[in-house]
């Protein structure tokens, strides 16, 4: 348990704030816009983009791979640290909620003897593997252990583990079926062709049809 408010932390916060501000404002072919992001991350790879805006809440909690896009409007409360794989990509409106507060109400919220207001909170860790695809309006909670090869469907809450290869999704997310070799998009070429050939095979049954009977 903490206090969000503790001027320590809240000067790391506005630290953080102020830069994803900067980042937001920026015209994304800017060639110094990409670089803020190393100014308060905990660490990251050679290879990423953010399409922005984004938020951060610390920054320097959260470590990321290589090759990782984000899509528009990525929320990261960093309260506890966020590790996040190589190869990861967030589609539109995603969140990475790494905190929480008390369910009691007298534990959540307060005053101290100064009579300033305490907000007490905790954190639990977030880990993405590597090769991951989280779709649009997904919110992972803390606590949560994403494995690789896993896919995320759209508007799903993520708050309890999933395992290697699976495709999630839901409110809440579960594991709905293993990712497979057919689940592959270059089957989609011999598909269309195969459908292709039918359409061309029905229409000559149909002229050798009216054929016969002229």
């Amino acid at each position: 348990m903490f206090d969000s408010r503790k001027k320590e932390l809240r000067d790391i916060k506005h630290k953080v704030h102020t830069l994803c501000q900067k980042y937001n404002a920026m015209d994304e072919y800017d060639p110094e816009r990409l670089p803020i992001i190393k100014e308060f991350i905990g660490g990251i790879g050679k290879k990423y983009y953010f399409q922005g805006p984004i938020q951060f809440n610390y920054g320097s909690h959260t470590f990321i791979g290589e090759n990782f896009v984000a899509n528009f409007n990525l929320m990261v409360m960093d309260d506890a640290r966020i590790y996040i794989g190589d190869n990861v990509c967030f589609g539109p409106n995603v969140s990475l909620m790494a905190t929480s507060h008390p369910l009691i109400a007298k534990e959540r919220m307060g005053t101290d003897e100064y009579g300033n207001t305490i907000m007490a909170e905790y954190a639990e860790e977030i880990h993405i593997d590597n090769n991951f695809w989280i779709a649009c309006n997904v919110v992972v909670l803390g606590g949560v252990h994403i494995g690789k090869n896993v896919v995320i469907g759209a508007g799903s809450v993520v708050t309890k583990d999933i395992p290697d290869n699976y495709l999630a999704f839901g409110n809440p997310c579960r594991p709905v079926r293993p990712i497979t070799e057919a689940d592959s998009k270059k089957y989609l070429f011999w598909m269309k062709i195969s459908s292709i050939l039918d359409i061309i095979l029905n229409n000559l049954i149909q002229c050798k049809k009216l054929l016969r009977n002229t």
